[in-house]
């Protein structure tokens, strides 16, 4: 779906991000610091035009350990550079510091106690040129910043929550519905114009009931398609299929689901993002707790403070509705896609239980700048964003282009 602005008064700069690899730069900003002991070693690594998934891979690969004994806090962009933590318990830190890669660098070591989690991260720090743009649209730019540092930014899933085809959220609602043939379809086949040509007659053949020229034609690394091929190939069955798809795709798609589901509660929200409505959930920016919204008023200027803001439903079985107006839009929404917050408890093995997301999040220690260099001109946005914000919806704000 399109997802609106909450700035669309205002002109945008136009442009295009991503045009070079050096043009998106991002340092996490770490949970904890390592304490410098314990059995677990800690390694900053620094990547470039490579998703964390790969660089993980690799370390992996050169340690002679398997990829989940490295532990991340969270996965970085791949047309990027990038700074991350990662660990691994028990590792010889010098053969860690002897690493060689041209586009992944270990840059620092130490130790701590504890395996580095998913989430151990406060935020992320963020460097974005903005090409194709003129400079003196500088003003316009930065009377947007005002805005987003003002009511915050609102916290969509980026399009890249939705993978290269856009496509997972469609297959978690198959999940979610058991229609085990319709993800099948739309994992395996419909094909696109503009698919690579390996995928696309890959695709093509499966439409076509062509299935070992099917199998042939997928890439070594497209895994979960070729895992579900196989078994349907042998079974003809969807069931035996969508089993032989790695549990935690699995269960990404119906997260993809959860998170379109989000956008389209915050898409009716646009424009209250910064308040709290008598009925709403809230969530406090400092402890992450939730608690039902009484008195708006009252609550108001915390939310004028960026200490609470409403939070929106990642629907799952122990999901309980919000009250009044706000409850109501998400009724709507889940109504609209025909599901029922018990189907969630019987997704394949997965029982999703569902959690709120905050509607906005905020910006810290921006700057703006308009320059020019080798490549030519620009415009450079910085900020800091907390963990699980997308730095790409702010910058759509800023730049409006399609």
């Amino acid at each position: 779906m399109d997802l609106p602005y909450l700035t669309k008064n205002l002109p945008g700069v136009g442009g295009r991000i991503k045009q070079r690899v050096e043009d998106f730069i991002v340092d996490e900003v770490p949970l904890y610091e390592p304490c410098g002991e314990g059995t677990h070693v800690y390694f900053r690594v620094r990547k470039a035009g490579v998703p964390t998934p790969a660089a993980v891979d690799r370390i992996a690969r050169y340690m002679g350990v398997s990829p989940g004994q490295i532990g991340v806090a969270g996965r970085k962009d791949a047309q990027a550079i990038t700074t991350q933590m990662m660990s691994l318990e028990h590792a010889d830190a010098d053969k860690l510091e002897a690493y060689r890669d041209p586009q992944v660098q270990i840059i620092g070591i130490s130790r701590h106690g504890n395996k580095l989690r998913p989430g151990h991260l406060a935020g992320n720090r963020f460097q974005i040129r903005i090409r194709h743009t003129d400079p003196d649209r500088l003003p316009a730019a930065t009377k947007i910043l005002d805005v987003l540092l003002r009511r915050g930014v609102p916290n969509f899933f980026g399009p890249q929550r939705f993978g290269a085809r856009g496509e997972t959220a469609s297959l978690g609602q198959a999940l979610l519905k058991d229609d085990l043939e319709e993800f099948l379809i739309v994992l395996l086949g419909r094909p696109k114009a503009d698919d690579p040509p390996d995928i696309k007659a890959a695709r093509d053949a499966f439409d076509a009931g062509s299935y070992s020229r099917a199998l042939n034609c997928w890439p070594r690394h497209y895994h979960n398609e070729r895992r579900a091929l196989s078994a349907y190939k042998r079974k003809s069955k969807a069931g035996p299929a969508v089993g032989a798809i790695d549990r935690r795709m699995r269960r990404l798609y119906v997260s993809a689901f959860q998170s379109a589901m989000f956008n389209e509660v915050l898409t009716r929200r646009i424009d209250t993002i910064d308040r709290v409505l008598t009925g709403d959930y809230a969530i406090k920016a400092d402890t992450g707790g939730i608690f039902v919204v009484e008195d708006a008023a009252a609550e108001q200027p915390r939310a004028d403070r960026f200490e609470i803001s409403p939070a929106g439903p990642i629907f799952g079985y122990r999901t309980s509705f919000a009250q009044e107006e706000p409850g109501q839009i998400e009724r709507q929404v889940l109504s609209a896609h025909g599901v029922e917050l018990e189907e969630f408890r019987r997704v394949g093995q997965l029982k999703v239980k569902g959690t709120r997301r905050a509607m906005r999040f905020k910006l810290s220690e921006p700057n703006l700048t308009a320059g020019t260099d080798e490549a030519g001109q620009f415009i450079e946005v910085r900020f800091t964003a907390t963990s699980g914000s997308y730095a790409t919806v702010a910058v759509r704000e800023i730049m409006k282009s399609p």
